[in-house]
């Protein structure tokens, strides 16, 4: 028989806060995250605009002499990991450390290293080149630097499936728990492409938002006058648990998670497949690994990146699935913390658990002038009160990678 496997900690880190509270409170509060780029001089690139981590100190979580052998997507993630195992309360022992492991990816990993030591190449040779690049920058070093710093010695992966990066992670944890091969998985996912090539390349895909001028607006999701994705930066981690091991210890649970699905659209390499396919398969994947209906979603975290083409896709895979005239709530909390690529998953896991905790849908922000094409309830600009048993949550990546999570509210 199946575990049942429970959230017991949350780490969160995003341009609107630097710990789960303070995140939640200003999503709650309908608070834009998004500002003019600080990490770089951006004057000469046509997007100009992030959701920037703000007063992020990494010599709060780790050693002066490890910084510099660490990307800033490792720092994020350590923070976030930080407040997950601070939470959950959980002291990894020797009796112990083989059943706790770790799965925590990124999207692109060290990008603000591989520029770095590249104009280090450039500018005086191979010799400049830092013996620590390599383990900076890679990906599965966030996983590596949090299991080494905890002890955990269980399984130790780090998955890269783009935007679905940090769903993926969480949902693949839940499944080494749910068969029995970990007692406690930390997992999500982190990102920091707030870099020259980072911002640039998605501004040569001319995907990003231009609104320069009003970066508190810029991302939109569906609404009529979206013109692309803001990219944000942060960390989304939690603390998993078996529901057995986490009642033994005494642990406070946050969620359930009961539902985990995964598709791909075998459709293009950055578009959704046509009329949400991909999108209505992953939903229903989840719905039946959950083993509920449909009619038992009470909220859905939706990946609503802010996109023309994104948004109305992801707004007609939800209506193939839940029906033409679902009163679903929908939002996107992307609206306020831009888009964190292979951390978004993670960060939106979290607040879709804390959404369930306080009984509150997140609004999703800057929604003006609706567009015939989205016509669902995205809870416009406002956070509302509810009454809920489950939520779930999107991730969509490039390549077609898709991935849901569904979570049930925890009542003693």
């Amino acid at each position: 028989m199946a575990k049942r496997v429970v959230v017991t900690g949350l780490g969160l880190i995003c341009g609107v806060g630097n710990t789960s509270e303070e995140v939640w409170k200003n999503i709650v509060a309908g608070k834009s995250g998004v500002g003019k780029i600080t990490h770089f001089d951006a004057s000469a690139f046509a997007c100009q605009i992030a959701a920037e981590v703000k007063g992020f100190d990494p010599l709060n979580f780790i050693e002066k002499k490890e910084i510099k052998k660490m990307g800033r997507f490792i720092h994020l993630a350590m923070a976030a990991a930080d407040e997950a195992f601070k939470m959950s309360g959980l002291e990894v022992k020797p009796e112990f450390a083989h059943r706790v492991g770790v799965h925590i990816g990124s999207g692109v990993g060290g990008f603000d290293v591989i520029e770095r030591e590249h104009e280090a190449l450039l500018k005086g040779g191979p010799r400049k080149i830092s013996p620590f690049f390599i383990p900076a920058a890679i990906v599965n070093l966030a996983a590596g630097h949090v299991s080494i710093r905890y002890g955990a010695k269980g399984p130790n992966e780090a998955t890269a499936t783009a935007c679905t990066t940090g769903a993926h992670a969480i949902g693949d944890a839940f499944k080494i728990i749910q068969r029995g091969d970990a007692d406690a998985m930390i997992a999500g996912g982190t990102e920091a492409p707030i870099t020259p090539m980072g911002v640039g390349g998605f501004a040569a895909m001319r995907a990003l938002s231009i609104r320069n001028d009003e970066p508190e607006r810029a991302s939109r999701p569906w609404d009529a006058g979206r013109d692309g994705f803001v990219v944000g930066e942060g960390s989304g981690i939690v603390m998993l648990e078996d529901l057995e091991f986490a009642q033994k210890r005494g642990a406070k649970i946050l969620s359930e998670i009961v539902g985990y699905g995964m598709s791909a659209d075998a459709f293009h390499i950055t578009q959704p497949a046509e009329d949400g396919e991909g999108g209505y398969r992953v939903m229903t994947n989840a719905i039946n690994d959950a083993k509920i209906t449909l009619a038992d979603i009470g909220y859905l975290n939706a990946h609503g990146t802010s996109t023309p083409i994104g948004d109305a896709l992801e707004t007609k895979a939800i209506k193939r699935a839940f029906g033409e005239n679902t009163k679903v709530p929908v939002s996107s909390t992307k609206s306020m913390t831009g888009h964190l690529l292979g951390g978004a998953g993670g960060l939106e896991a979290g607040l879709t658990i804390l959404a369930l905790r306080d009984q509150i849908l997140p609004p999703t922000i800057n929604y003006e002038v609706p567009d015939p094409a989205c016509n669902l309830d995205y809870v416009p600009n406002v956070a509302r009160k509810t009454t809920m048993e489950y939520a779930l949550s999107n991730s969509f990546g490039f390549g077609g990678t898709n991935g849901s999570l569904i979570f049930r509210r925890w009542q003693e």
